[in-house]
């Protein structure tokens, strides 16, 4: 079972086309009363063709690529759509447009991953082929040509200093703009790991308000870091899997965690909240966690479609309301308030009401 699980994990995020600032005292797991779970409907199984197999897949011709695994809204409005397979795409307000980024990056156009702006407005992409920099008018790629250790990139962030983050399957780097250092994190306490990839990998890479750094690395759990201070969480003191692959922190300071055995986590600061094992919520893979204007939680859980939490009650959403699939792999609220839901099979938006394909909006050609 553990095979098929990372033959289908490889298929669905390796980039093909078709597929110490937390307190020391070990927490309590907490089984508060379940909250009321509002379905929009009964769960169906991930393909429900008859359901699905009629929508409109995407083109440049007005729409987007049916894979796309990161959306972003840049400081200027403009959207940045990085793709499984079709590199990286920008609507400005008035076009959509593919970037072509570099000859040896558009030969294997490989996986986005993640999506960041710099206080200068630079735009920076993790990718399967590197890290790429976009200053306004060009890219540049850094890879192992200029001194990357590895062109996997997974995790991305920029911290309070301005600093880059990166999660590679050789380990965490930063990068200050001119050369990339090894953060080397600890040996791991976990005993027989069992990583999807690779144990060095950093899938996630957060700092919280607080200026601790949390690093999800591949099968051993989640590191902290502050003031020179490592602290590791596994099964052992608090998580429900050690194969940990989803890090947020909301605007009350709550983490929330997403594994692939042990479904959806909160972590308050001393407590540890599961809401899948209790039976709360379906679906033991979880991610693409999202906190919208108005406070409340979202995230997708494999097969399962996509909940909104919003502190007291889950809400499912599947494709009987309108989701292209129940597999999601990015959500995103733009500045109207509109949730937008990356399937298989294209983007999905929730403008509070309905949920409708994206194309039949095509918001880049009003």
């Amino acid at each position: 079972m553990y095979k098929a699980k990372a033959i289908l994990f490889l298929a669905y995020f390796m980039g093909t086309i078709l597929l110490g600032g937390c307190n020391s005292q070990t927490p309590q797991k907490s089984t508060p009363e379940p909250p009321h779970i509002s379905k929009q409907g009964q769960i169906p199984l991930i393909y429900q063709e008859d359901i699905a197999s009629d929508r409109k897949h995407a083109d440049l011709n007005g729409r987007v690529t049916e894979f796309v695994r990161k959306i972003y809204q840049d400081s200027q409005g403009n959207f940045w759509l990085g793709t499984n397979g079709n590199g990286v795409i920008r609507y400005d307000n008035n076009s959509l447009q593919q970037f072509e980024i570099s000859e040896d990056f558009n030969k294997d156009v490989g996986a986005v991953r993640g999506i960041v702006e710099d206080k200068k407005g630079n735009i920076w992409l993790g990718t399967s082929n590197g890290l790429i920099k976009f200053d306004g008018e060009k890219f540049k790629v850094y890879s192992a040509n200029e001194g990357l250790p590895n062109n996997e990139v997974w995790g991305l962030t920029i911290d309070e200093k301005g600093l880059l983050w990166l999660g590679t399957t050789k380990g965490v780097y930063q990068f200050d703009g001119k050369n990339f250092t090894l953060f080397e994190l600890p040996k791991s306490t976990v005993k027989n790991p069992e990583p999807m990839l690779n144990d060095q990998l950093a899938f996630k890479i957060l700092q919280d308000r607080n200026g601790t750094m949390w690093f999800v690395v591949d099968g051993n759990g989640i590191y902290t870091y502050k003031d020179a201070h490592f602290k590791q969480w596994t099964e052992s003191n608090g998580l429900t899997d050690n194969q940990t692959f989803d890090l947020f922190e909301d605007t009350k300071g709550n983490i929330w965690i997403g594994t692939f055995n042990g479904g959806v986590s909160k972590y308050d600061g001393n407590t540890f909240y599961n809401y899948t094992k209790e039976n709360r919520i379906e679906g033991l893979e979880a991610y693409n966690f999202m906190e919208d204007k108005k406070g409340n939680m979202w995230f997708s859980a494999e097969n399962h479609g996509v909940y909104r939490y919003d502190g007291k009650n889950f809400t499912q959403f599947t494709v009987q309301d309108g989701l292209a699939t129940n597999t999601i792999q990015h959500i995103f609220e733009d500045r109207k308030g509109q949730i937008w839901l990356s399937t298989w099979k294209g983007i999905s938006v929730y403008d509070g009401k309905e949920i409708t394909d994206l194309a039949d909006k095509e918001p880049w050609t009003k």
